[in-house]
């Protein structure tokens, strides 16, 4: 391309008006109000502790840019919509950014793409032989941080917990490791695996996708458990998932260990002989009414092969107009005070608002998993997450109360970040100008009083 030397453009006139548009000399950003996410950080103390998670190999005197600055570089770009480090090359030099990620001589450019990379393609095990790839992660700290951040979001300990356990598809399109056909999904992905508590991602772990939904799960929910029982030893913990959970070794772990369980149960002939009557009375009911007709019923269970004791089962005796849809849940959770209608409507199916919550994941890139490692990926899940929790962390401080206290990852982003600001430098002050035309001057207002509070 031929470089531009031109200095002001002009375009067709409004009416009476000429319309020109020059391109100025001072420092613009259009990243405003990550100013917010500055303040939010500041509370609940996340990118200082991300950095502990990580260990840097590199001569401390051929240092140019800390490892501090690079997380918290390559984190809020992921907040702020940039998914890929290429990004970076450009944004290097945007002062607010600068600003985010504690640099100290702002006038200095951010780290670019191939440092960024580096840090993500860290083998494991020791690099200090390695030229290159000197930053290495602990996966079991930022597991750590994860749940540490959900318990300090607490005011005090709760009476009862439930935790939702899912997993989704990233597909993959490459040659990345441990790549592999998933038959449901029809295509080539990993399988990660979340859990939440309500808002709260407290794990996020990269699979790979020739296994079982539920594997891995008992040991991620037997270390997050340990965790929140040794800050709160009397929580009761409950677990909820669809059926790709409900496996005799993690229903076994459960009983042994005082954690109650909710999961759905795959419909056999079997279990539908077993409210045969309820369906019947079911359809009656939609053929008076024309409209969905259900009963709820429950009975002992036990498989033939895979359980290993007889379990209380919830069914929901359903018929639509398309016919009928019976649907199961396991339990431990006890007849007397869960209810069968109330135990399958209000506790099972509360699940479904998970499904937000890993689509917010996707908002924040956690599918972006394009380098060759599972290792690497993990990284990028890490980050993905990080960046989720300093966004969940906005909400819940500042929003609470606002009509934005369930918005989602990219309306906070639109609305309340992206705003367009020019930053000038003096020797003992940063000045961030906003437009006055800015739509959501009070929503902005409101959050910052918050988070000085």
């Amino acid at each position: 391309m031929p470089e531009c030397n031109q200095n002001e453009f002009a375009f067709a006139p409004h009416f009476s008006r000429q319309v020109s548009a020059r391109f100025s000399e001072r420092q613009l950003s259009t990243e405003g109000g990550v100013l917010l996410l500055r303040e939010t950080d500041r509370k609940i103390g996340l990118l200082s502790r991300v950095s502990k998670c990580f260990s840097d190999h590199r001569q401390p005197w051929l240092v140019e840019h800390e490892l501090g600055e690079v997380l918290a570089q390559r984190i809020y770009g992921l907040v702020l919509g940039y998914e890929d480090v290429n990004d970076h090359e450009e944004l290097r030099r945007d002062p607010l950014l600068a600003l985010m990620a504690g640099k100290r001589k702002m006038e200095e450019p951010l780290a670019g793409k191939s440092t960024l990379n580096r840090l993500e393609l860290t083998p494991a095990g020791s690099p200090l032989k390695d030229r290159y790839h000197k930053i290495t992660y602990s996966a079991e700290a930022l597991d750590r941080l994860l749940v540490e951040i959900f318990l300090e979001a607490q005011a005090q300990a709760p009476h009862q917990i439930v935790l939702d356990l899912d997993v989704t598809d990233t597909p993959l399109y490459g040659q990345q490791e441990d790549r592999f056909f998933h038959g449901y999904y029809n295509e080539y992905c990993y399988l990660p695996l979340y859990i939440f508590c309500g808002d709260h991602l407290l794990c996020a772990r990269q699979r790979a996708s020739n296994q079982d939904a539920s594997a891995g799960s008992r040991e991620e929910v037997e270390r997050i458990v340990q965790q929140i029982r040794h800050r709160w030893p009397k929580v009761r913990i409950i677990l909820r998932a669809d059926s790709g959970f409900c496996r005799e070794e993690l229903m076994g772990w459960c009983e042994e260990n005082q954690v109650d369980y909710v999961f759905g149960l795959a419909r056999n002939p079997r279990l539908q002989r077993k409210i045969a009557s309820q369906l019947q009375e079911a359809k009656q009911g939609h053929q008076k009414t024309g409209k969905a007709a259900r009963v709820f019923a429950e009975f002992s269970y036990c498989t033939r092969k895979s359980w290993s004791r007889t379990r209380r089962v919830v069914a929901k005796a359903e018929y639509l107009e398309k016919g009928e849809n019976p649907r199961f849940v396991v339990t431990s959770l006890p007849a007397e005070s869960w209810e069968a209608a109330a135990l399958y409507e209000k506790t099972y199916c509360a699940r479904g608002e998970m499904e937000n919550r890993i689509k917010e994941q996707l908002s924040l890139f956690a599918d972006r998993m394009s380098t060759e490692s599972l290792r690497a990926n993990q990284l990028r899940l890490y980050f993905s997450s990080l960046a989720y929790v300093l966004v969940h962390g906005l909400r819940r401080l500042a929003l609470a109360g606002t009509q934005w206290a369930q918005a989602q990852v990219h309306t906070i982003r639109l609305r309340l970040l992206k705003i367009a600001a020019e930053v000038r430098l003096s020797v003992r002050r940063i000045w961030v100008s906003f437009s006055n035309a800015y739509p959501w001057k009070d929503m902005f207002a409101a959050a910052w009083l918050a988070l000085r509070c």
